[in-house]
């Protein structure tokens, strides 16, 4: 925890970097974009409900690092978009064409897809939701629940997939192989997590264009992207009806609604408390997850990042 009190001040919100390729800001990342590549910054923001709230101590290399492990893990299942890592928080990726929806698949219902369901909005994806379901049930199978891909700033919003192939978002024989690989994917992830003692309840997976292929960009697996519950005792939280064990951005989410947001209106302002929580649940994820200790790099996070750009011969000397 010392580490983390230790790195409050020094987190990364933003970077920017004169003349080196075209910005574009995201709510966790800081992509600069050129011909053929993308430099993927992520920064230590996070955010919930399509708000960014402020930042979490070692968060954008948590993420950067787990990413990089997935990507790893399953490049031979669905080819990705990575090229090389020349900083803990640094992705150089092939600059694809992103497909304009978000493909979520979740294994259980909870958080959004539970609200819903109970305010009787589960059949918005197109197909019936089975009845007198209980919050964090696992489902017969994996359902995908998709979303269009705003732009920053605004909500994402459920759609079905007969309505992105009608609406000409994406059509038809891209959009099912990216469903295809999104449940090769979650399956993968599954099986890992759950040998390591975690349960991989849902995801959300981008993908893109590149040289006429179709690959998975931006991050996989991450408890940015994804829900993880500790294994060891789901059953009987789930019985008694209490709230799982969560190792991911949830414990953000149930912050801000115990403090009545759910994203309308000015979000409260996190406290240092809620911000080292969510920390120290990252690092227990990425040691289960890896099954290695997570190596902090403190220190001033946008110049250790200028530097080894400049080790990798990226960008010349900046302000």
């Amino acid at each position: 925890m010392d580490k983390i009190k230790q790195q409050l001040k020094n987190t990364l919100s933003e970077i920017d970097l004169p003349d080196f390729g075209e910005k574009y800001r995201g709510k966790v990342r800081d992509n600069f974009h050129f011909e053929n590549e993308i430099c993927m910054v992520t920064s230590d923001r996070v955010s919930a409900f399509d708000c960014v709230l402020g930042t979490i101590p070692f968060k954008g290399q948590i993420l950067t690092e787990i990413a990089n492990f997935w990507f790893d893990k399953t490049k031979d299942i669905v080819p990705n978009h990575i090229i090389s890592t020349p900083d803990p928080q640094v992705l150089i990726v092939k600059k694809a064409k992103t497909l304009p929806v978000e493909i979520i698949v979740r294994g259980y219902i909870t958080g959004s897809l539970w609200r819903d369901y109970c305010d009787g909005k589960g059949d918005q994806y197109g197909f019936p939701m089975p009845e007198n379901l209980k919050k964090d049930q696992k489902f017969d199978s994996p359902i995908i629940t998709p979303t269009t891909k705003e732009d920053y700033g605004l909500h994402d919003q459920p759609i079905s997939k007969e309505e992105i192939i009608k609406s000409n978002l994406v059509d038809k024989d891209t959009y099912e192989l990216a469903e295809k690989y999104a449940l090769q994917l979650f399956e993968a992830g599954q099986k890992w997590a759950n040998n390591q003692g975690l349960i991989l309840v849902d995801t959300k997976y981008e993908f893109g264009i590149y040289n006429n292929e179709l690959i998975v960009i931006d991050e996989i697996h991450t408890p940015d992207s994804s829900r993880y519950w500790v294994k060891e005792g789901y059953q009987e939280l789930f019985d008694s009806g209490k709230n799982q064990k969560m190792l991911d951005k949830e414990n953000i989410r149930q912050w801000l609604i115990e403090h009545n947001f759910s994203g309308e209106g000015t979000p409260p302002e996190l406290s240092d408390e809620i911000r080292i929580h969510l920390s120290e649940q990252y690092m227990v994820l990425y040691k289960k997850l890896t099954g290695q200790d997570f190596k902090e790099s403190l220190g001033d996070v946008k110049a250790r990042i200028v530097e080894n750009l400049k080790k990798h011969d990226m960008i010349g000397e900046t302000e």
